[in-house]
């Protein structure tokens, strides 16, 4: 089987050769192994790690972003960042809550949206033909991203009482970010031509230990405007790939029914996340795309440990499809290198490929 053959006949729980693989990683991680292994692309080390998906998005074409000497800038929804140091790198905070003091719809209309019309979507068949043989994505977790889009503009606290209130303005700004990712990913796949497998979108319903919202909450808000974008991505011939911190089990009976292909991420030490446990539940109907703990087991394991887990992960989560295996979440800057490169190592081992040292 080639990547692109592997992943689909996995997302239909069917056995593949081998368990296909994924990479996500910070700045800080991806540089690191750009430099150990003297390359210089994003493209370059996907191959060298042998992952089986590629992804491509339309080129920003739109108004200019500002961006300031200390770093900071704005995004397309009109919220400020700034890169803050931690440990160990930096992350982009928000420094701005553009929409924290608006009390009314009318308030929120004479905001500057983004437009679907800010994107070039005419090199999107030249990008797909770049990777002829790999399942080919599309989107982003921010894709979507109703909690956190809106908060990152209103702010976490009163985005979850606006939820608790079902805020007429709070659906105001749902709406804004629905009808915007819908026509942009619509374009991209109507431009693709079928040659995009997988979609990526996401919001983050889960907290360590449970749900950040009740499960009414999302039938309420959230629930139809999923439903419709994951038709809109099926009737162009893809798989939805939702990303989802946290626990988010107790909702997963409303993923499937809504049509939901992966939940990405399977973040094994939140609450009812264990892939194993996972697996025997719901593996002939979503798949797990994810499973390798970036919480803090990576930080710590021996590459024995990486090992051993890796094996089972694959053997038993694997088995019938229904998995992709990949971190949990992007690869924290606090995880030793070393243990980066024994996890694909191991992974390529265990998929009769060419060690990487």
């Amino acid at each position: 089987m080639n990547s692109r053959t592997r992943v689909l006949t996995s997302f239909e729980h069917v056995q593949p050769d081998v368990v296909p693989i994924d990479y996500f990683a910070t700045p800080e991680i991806h540089a690191m192994l750009l430099m150990h292994f003297s390359i210089n692309s994003d493209d370059q080390l996907r191959d060298l790690l042998d992952t089986d998906i590629r992804y491509v998005n339309p080129i920003y074409i739109g108004p200019k972003l500002e961006t300031y000497s200390d770093g900071s800038f704005f995004d397309i929804w009109g919220v400020k960042k700034k890169p803050v140091p931690n440990e160990y790198g930096d992350y982009a905070e928000v420094i701005s809550l553009p929409y924290k003091s608006w009390s009314t719809v009318e308030e929120a209309k004479k905001f500057r949206w983004p437009d679907p019309d800010w994107y070039d979507y005419s090199s999107i068949v030249d990008m797909c033909a770049k990777y002829p043989d790999r399942a080919i994505a599309t989107g982003s977790f921010f894709v979507q991203d109703f909690i956190n889009g809106v908060a990152r503009g209103r702010g976490v606290e009163q985005t979850l009482i606006d939820i608790a209130m079902e805020n007429p303005l709070l659906s105001y700004l749902v709406d804004k970010r629905h009808n915007f990712y819908m026509e942009m990913i619509e374009r991209t796949l109507k431009e693709a031509n079928g040659r995009i497998d997988l979609v990526l979108c996401g919001d983050d319903f889960g907290s360590q230990r449970g749900l950040l919202i009740s499960p009414n909450s999302f039938d309420t808000l959230f629930m139809q405007k999923k439903k419709e974008f994951f038709e809109m991505v099926h009737h162009y011939g893809a798989k939805v790939v939702h990303h989802c911190c946290g626990s988010s089990v107790e909702l997963w009976p409303r993923f499937i029914e809504i049509g939901m292909d992966a939940l990405q991420t399977i973040q094994p030490t939140a609450e009812g996340m264990d892939p194993f446990m996972l697996k025997k539940q719901y593996g002939r109907q979503i798949t797990l795309y994810g499973a390798i703990d970036v919480q803090g087991w990576l930080q710590h394991a021996a590459c024995s440990e990486i090992e051993e887990y890796l094996r089972r992960l694959t053997h038993e989560v694997g088995k019938d499809g229904g998995l992709v295996c990949s971190p949990s979440h992007f690869l924290q800057p606090d995880i030793p290198l070393s243990n980066v490169i024994c996890t694909y190592e191991t992974l390529a081992r265990l998929r009769g490929k060419k060690v990487l040292l």
